[in-house]
């Protein structure tokens, strides 16, 4: 279990948010192969803030977007 204690005035919802964009960018940024339908998890989950997050790290393309149907996709 973790010793971290949450941050007062913080909502969890807000909270577990930000750890997750956190996790996305220390996978991105140690050069992970994450998968382009495991991104497009990752936009649906967390929209803009994800989607700046893969842009930065060069991983982002509009097949990414949820709506599009990734290339071999049925």
């Amino acid at each position: 279990m973790s010793d971290r204690q949450p941050a007062p005035g913080i909502s969890r919802t807000q909270r577990l948010s930000d750890e997750g964009l956190q996790r996305l960018d220390r996978q991105l940024a140690s050069g992970s192969q994450i998968s382009d339908a495991v991104l497009v998890q990752w936009i649906r989950r967390y929209g803009e803030s994800a989607r700046a997050l893969i842009r930065q790290h060069g991983r982002y393309h509009a097949g990414l977007e949820p709506g599009d149907a990734l290339p071999g996709a049925r």
